[in-house]
């Protein structure tokens, strides 16, 4: 059988273009790849980045409150909002620039279209050409999802924050996951009155309770109004925004409605059934331990499959894949003990491994934790507590979990990962010597447990 190419992806996102670069440029496969929108996917063009960019524009207000106290004499602040996206849209232009020039410089032929599949080693563009090729990367990522509900079709998502003309005055944020949580902390922070709505008790479902307790409590106390237990019955569109009933019955008029209610795999219209691929409960691409798909040709990596939707999780994805099918290296990705972080502000919350209530459920556990006032915002009169916490098996001493509440939490975490990753125990961790002053100290100077369960 005749082949146009060895290996045609579709998405140009994280771990769709990492794939196509080694398999071309590493172990000289021939590689086309298609994407209809913009070259970097969610992660860079309006996701990760963008959003990131964002968090740093918000913490400003709270650092000029905090010179302040300093001895800095601060003039009162104030925020253009279209000198920054203007900033944003050039960074952005910059990286979406890069990727092109990374697949460029690999070899990679690159369709700016969509394409679809046709079998199962056939794409179909949106030009109307067809690519047979001898393996298909399935790397689409995933979109946000907004219930079907009276008035839906005036709500903003995350897609849409990046290139809004002007910042509303008042905002709902609907949503209780990380990326609501997120943009209401970066909308309260460029001095945007937020509501955030979540329908369950707590926000942030899936993290380690004390820490989601605390990341609400320096959410409420930094002006967001949260309401838990909370949700929207209907939307309609008004000369002053858009009128909210809630389901506590209440009625309020925002100028701008954010859902954030989660995302979902990108898989709507792709051809899936001419292949015989069905979809798993969520619309995900369902794939085995080295990303292939029920077809043998078709393979899938990153949020289109549903496993861990994080960006540097895509990207090792598609590396083991270029490496196992074209570089004969073989390997699986390793999805154990994966870090994570959560950009709210002041404090940011970084995690990895068990939760205190799922290691409970596992077997005998032992609780370290702390919370204090550290020494930066105690010194400006910021009241604030930040937290630290290990979790430890009581029988072989590992460290099972590591969750940090706290200003760079997310930069903290990622050292403490290593350590954990190599499967550290608390007298590893004791027998480190602290970095003094520093809030990271903490975590190995805790002597005794708080919990034992």
């Amino acid at each position: 059988m005749t082949f146009d190419v060895d290996l045609f992806v579709i998405g140009g996102g994280s771990g769709g273009v990492r794939a196509a670069r080694i398999a071309a440029g590493e172990h000289g496969a021939r590689v086309a790849l298609a994407e209809e929108y913009r070259m970097g996917g969610t992660c860079v063009i309006r996701g990760c980045v963008p959003k990131k960019l964002m968090v740093y524009a918000s913490s400003y207000l709270g650092a000029f409150e905090e010179a302040r106290a300093y001895g800095w004499n601060v003039q009162t602040p104030t925020f253009d909002w279209m000198t920054f996206r203007h900033r944003l849209d050039a960074e952005l232009d910059r990286l979406e620039a890069a990727y092109r020039s990374g697949l460029a410089g690999a070899g990679v032929r690159v369709h700016d279209c969509r394409a679809t599949l046709e079998d199962a080693h056939t794409v179909r563009l949106a030009t109307g050409e067809t690519v047979r090729a001898k393996h298909i990367l399935l790397a689409t990522g995933g979109r946000p999802f907004v219930p079907d509900l009276p008035g839906a079709e005036h709500v903003l998502t995350s897609n849409d924050i990046f290139k809004l003309d002007a910042l509303p005055k008042t905002v709902l944020v609907v949503g209780g996951g990380f990326i609501a949580c997120e943009f209401a902390s970066i909308l309260n922070g460029l001095g945007v009155k937020v509501t955030q709505f979540y329908r369950g008790t707590q926000i942030l479902r899936g993290f380690d309770h004390e820490a989601r307790d605390r990341v609400a409590d320096q959410i409420i106390a930094s002006g967001v109004s949260l309401k838990c237990g909370t949700d929207v019955s209907a939307m309609t569109k008004t000369p002053q925004g858009i009128r909210v009933i809630s389901t506590d019955g209440a009625e309020t008029n925002y100028e701008a409605v954010v859902y954030a209610t989660g995302r979902v795999p990108n898989t709507q219209a792709m051809g899936l059934e001419k292949v015989g691929l069905a979809p798993g409960p969520r619309g995900e691409i369902c794939v085995d331990g080295w990303s292939q798909t029920a077809v043998p040709s078709i393979y899938a990596v990153g949020d289109v499959t549903d496993r861990i939707n994080l960006t540097p999780v895509a990207i090792r994805e598609g590396h083991a894949f270029a490496d196992t099918i074209f570089g004969a290296r073989p390997r699986k990705v390793d999805h154990d003990l994966v870090a994570s972080a959560v950009f709210t502000h002041p404090f940011e919350l970084g995690t990895i491994g068990l939760t205190e209530e799922d290691a409970r459920a596992a077997g005998p556990i032992e609780v370290y934790a702390t919370s204090f006032k550290p020494m930066r915002a105690a010194f400006a009169g910021n009241g604030q507590k930040v937290m630290m916490k290990l979790i430890v098996c009581a029988e072989t001493r590992r460290v099972l979990g590591c969750h940090i509440v706290a200003p760079e939490a997310g930069e903290m975490i990622q050292l403490a990962a290593i350590a954990i990753k190599m499967g550290a125990t608390k007298e590893d961790f004791d027998r480190t010597c602290a970095v003094h002053p520093t809030m990271a100290e903490e975590l190995v100077t805790l002597r005794k447990p708080v919990r034992v369960a």
